[in-house]
């Protein structure tokens, strides 16, 4: 399959030969006839989207607004009263929502998953189940995550090794401190556990300032003396944003040093960690959407296009590099973060890419155009929002 008549990111011609799936040639002017003309629009890679959670999604069910408590517990608990009411299964909800992603132009996600006593594993095997459904238009890896707690929760490590034996790849972790009030019991406990199965940790981490901090530096000396280097992300890392110069200096060269990722979703109401800096030091710094359109906030809608301009108006960024800088975030920076392999606009890769209607990557950016084509192991699978 040849498509040509694109632009790449440079402005200059482009097209794509795909065979097998995969990419076999990339260049200005690719012998053949062209079986998908691109009408001059812009190549970018297709969107990964590093934290999402899928199986409490409500995308699809009536209009929900935001109802819970001002503290996280309150959120937590309000959950877990709106999913045990919620009738939908999940495979539903979030077959909806897996829909609209790919059709915006994402083929990889990272889905966290509830494990907790109250539900035991059911979240899990449902999305289990989905993964297959879904196996040959998007790539799905999950966590196995202590949404309601995990020291101050007993039973739920045990849930969490039954997710991992059934096929969960990485293990969730969930403010040491702020959750379980035992930050060195959780962070053993599931250093130990990522050990045991051979895999990596995805910890989300919403304390703020010092308290915060401190808790990154002991997941990196957690991380330095299991040896996980290149397999640990922290997730959200608010308090990044709030820490003096020096202090976010000695952090971020640890991070880079142990190859330790950091998510952020750009809320709108609190610092999040300085993507610029971090990233110059050798961070990889990633963006997700986190909640789309649940019982948190009716908010999202999975456009990693989006989430990427969230990205530069949190920083008021307006240059090429800045906006650039956002594209990688729920792109390279992305996948690099979630260990996703064979990704990116180079022969021998799997051929997922975008067809957008934009100038440049910095208009793409801020006019997010729904005229986009998305291309899944060389075959056209969604064009101008709407699956093929």
């Amino acid at each position: 399959m040849l498509y040509s008549n694109l632009r790449d990111a440079k402005g200059q011609p482009v097209s794509v030969l795909c065979t097998g799936g995969m990419i076999a040639e990339i260049g200005p002017a690719l012998a053949g006839t062209p079986d998908i003309d691109g009408c001059g629009r812009l190549l970018m890679p297709a969107f990964v989207e590093p934290h999402v959670h899928l199986d409490k999604t409500l995308y699809g069910e009536p209009w929900m607004a935001t109802s819970a408590g001002p503290a996280l517990r309150d959120y937590i608990d309000h959950e877990r009263r709106v999913l045990a009411a919620q009738t939908t299964p999940i495979a539903v909800r979030a077959g909806r929502l897996l829909e609209r992603m790919l059709a915006y132009g994402t083929t990889a996600i990272r889905s966290h998953i509830d494990v907790a006593p109250d539900i035991g594993v059911k979240h899990v095997q449902a999305m289990l189940e989905l993964r297959q459904v879904w196996a040959d238009r998007i790539d799905m890896q999950f966590v196995a995550f202590p949404q309601t707690g995990l020291m101050c929760r007993p039973g739920t490590a045990e849930l969490m090794r039954e997710a991992m034996r059934m096929g969960v790849e990485t293990v969730g972790g969930l403010d040491p401190a702020g959750i379980d009030g035992d930050p060195d019991g959780q962070l053993r406990l599931i250093f130990a556990m990522a050990e045991e199965f051979g895999v990596g940790l995805d910890i989300h981490l919403h304390d703020k300032a010092e308290l915060g901090a401190w808790q990154i530096e002991r997941i990196a000396d957690y991380t330095k003396g299991s040896g996980l280097q290149g397999k640990v992300m922290i997730s959200h890392a608010y308090c990044l944003g709030m820490i003096p110069t020096w202090h976010l200096e000695k952090i971020g060269r640890r991070l880079a040093d142990l190859e330790i990722s950091l998510m952020t979703s750009a809320p709108a109401e609190t610092p999040i960690p300085p993507v610029q800096p971090l990233t110059e030091m050798g961070v990889t710094v990633c963006c997700g959407s986190d909640g789309i359109r649940d019982s948190w906030s009716p908010v999202g809608n999975g456009d990693m296009l989006e989430r990427a301009f969230f990205v530069a108006y949190k920083y008021d960024w307006g240059r090429d590099s800045e906006f650039a800088l956002a594209l990688d975030c729920a792109t390279h920076h992305a996948a690099r973060a979630i260990g996703l392999g064979g990704y990116g606009l180079t022969p021998g890769n799997r051929a997922d890419f975008l067809m957008v209607d934009a100038e440049t990557p910095g208009d793409a950016v801020c006019r997010r155009p729904s005229a986009r084509r998305v291309v899944r192991a060389g075959r056209l699978v969604a064009e101008d929002g709407r699956l093929v």
